[in-house]
Formats: C-alpha cells, sequence, structure tokens
C-alpha cells in the first residue's frame, strides 16, 4: 500500500518537484519513522485506546484534517523556485511528517491491515510487533521514494512560472482532498 496514491505520496511527490530528493529526504525519514511507531503502537494496544475512547480518535481526525488542509494550502501557494526564498521555504521536517502518520488514516488502515495479517502469535508481542513494523518500512521506503522521484521528473516539464503555479495547485487540491477520506 505504500506505493499506491495516498496523502504522503501527494506530499512527496510535490516536495521532490519543489525541493529535490534531498532535501525532501527529511519528509521521507519522517513517514518512515511514524508508520514504524504508530505500527508498532498498534500491536501493542493503541487500536483498543480508540476502540474504548472514539473521542480520541475524532479529536486526532479533526486535527489531522486542519493540519493537512494547512499543508495544502502550503503547497498551493508555493511560488516558483525562481521566486522563492529557499531560506524561508522548506519541505516538512522528519518530525512534522512522523506526527503526520497518527492523523494519516491511510497510515493507520496499513498497520491495523499488516498487524492483524501477519503479527504471530508465537513469541514476545513486543518484538514481533517492531520485526514486523520495521520490515514493512524497509519496504517502503523505496515505495515512497520514487513519488519524490516522480515529483523530480515532473520538475523537468514545468519550465515556466505558470507550470509551478498551475502544478502546485493540482498538488495542493489533492492533498486537500485526502481530507475526504480522513473525515468520512
Amino acid at each position: 500500500m505504500s506505493i499506491t496514491p495516498g496523502p504522503n505520496n501527494v506530499m512527496l511527490t510535490a516536495s521532490g518537484a519543489n525541493y529535490g530528493y534531498r532535501r525532501t529526504l527529511p519528509h521521507l525519514l519522517g513517514i518512515t519513522v511514524g508508520c514504524f511507531v504508530l505500527f508498532t503502537a498498534i500491536a501493542l494496544g493503541l487500536g483498543v485506546l480508540f476502540e474504548r475512547y472514539p473521542m480520541v480518535q475524532n479529536a486526532l481526525r479533526l486535527i489531522g484534517s486542519a493540519y493537512l488542509l494547512y499543508l495544502a494550502w502550503k503547497i498551493a501557494t508555493a511560488p516558483p523556485p525562481e521566486f522563492r526564498d529557499d531560506a524561508a521555504t522548506k519541505p516538512l521536517s522528519l518530525w512534522q511528517a512522523a506526527a503526520f502518520q497518527f492523523a494519516n488514516t491511510k497510515a493507520w488502515v496499513m498497520g491495523l491491515a499488516l498487524m492483524a495479517g501477519f503479527l504471530p502469535e508465537g513469541g514476545p508481542v513486543w518484538l514481533n510487533a517492531l520485526l514486523l513494523a520495521g520490515l514493512a518500512e524497509i519496504v517502503a521506503f523505496p515505495c515512497i521514494s520514487l513519488w519524490a522521484g516522480f515529483g523530480m521528473a515532473i520538475r523537468h516539464w514545468l519550465t515556466t512560472p505558470q507550470a509551478w503555479r498551475r502544478f502546485n495547485i493540482v498538488m495542493g487540491v489533492l492533498t486537500a482532498a485526502c481530507v475526504f477520506f480522513i473525515l468520512r
């Protein structure tokens, strides 16, 4: 599921196009770290917290949606590179991307499916959870890297300020559209 479209991959495409792979690397690592922690936490019982206290899940959903809309706005209104002060603009940090995973519905679905389907019954749960989450992220990292690379490839066709503006608006709208899936 890491290679299929979702909020992370749309944002990585925009970041890859706007900042290149090297500056997008903290964002990539943040997704990996955030999913690893989330998946491990799910295996160790975080999903039960949401079952018992649905208000916590709803609050997280609203906060995550608001943050995603903020990110969508920043993407959509980002100026073309030649008009941008690169010192003032930057892609998501490792910690911002990691924290976002806890509000990302797709990450939750992936974690729940992973742990429900593949967590071994025998042995220490914490060790099995760490190993399975680690393996999942080893597989996921190259997949999400492709989206940043896709953004870098698109950059070659964005030769005018108007093309950059249209691209950033489309990426912002696609990012904002992910809120529908979070709130439904």
